[in-house]
């Protein structure tokens, strides 16, 4: 593999920028080790699934620069973003990501808000008298 592989992975309203390189399993969000900036477990699982599918978690490492969002929008972009590095570094991996649903970009969003509603559902409270 020639020096460095890079994807995109966006969620809501997060996006993130993916280098995969050769190593030896280091993770790093915006300069931070990923343990240290999603210190949740479930959050750590989502960045770490893509590496763990193909069972390559000692074998790249990744840096991540992720902008906006929350973070579960940001850690849900990282996965998807390693996904796809991980398809520029070796297509065959292709069946075992999708069979896993690494592929898959999430396009649920927050819905815009609406006119004469409080929020993009909601009405405001209805008094009869």
């Amino acid at each position: 593999m020639e020096k460095q592989k890079n994807a995109v992975g966006r969620r809501k309203e997060a996006v993130t920028r993916v280098f995969l390189s050769k190593g030896e399993g280091k993770v790093t969000v915006n300069g931070k080790d990923y343990k240290e900036y999603f210190p949740l477990v479930y959050l750590q699982n989502q960045v770490e699934a893509p590496l763990k599918t193909i069972e390559a978690s000692d074998k790249f490492d990744v840096t991540v620069n992720a902008k906006g969002g929350g973070v579960k929008g940001q850690a849900e972009a990282i996965k998807l973003g390693i996904s796809r590095a991980l398809l520029e570094v070796n297509p065959e991996y292709r069946p075992v990501l999708k069979a896993a649903g690494l592929l898959k970009r999430d396009p649920r969003s927050v819905e815009r808000k609406k006119p004469g509603r409080r929020k993009a559902r909601r009405s405001f409270q209805f008094s009869k008298r």
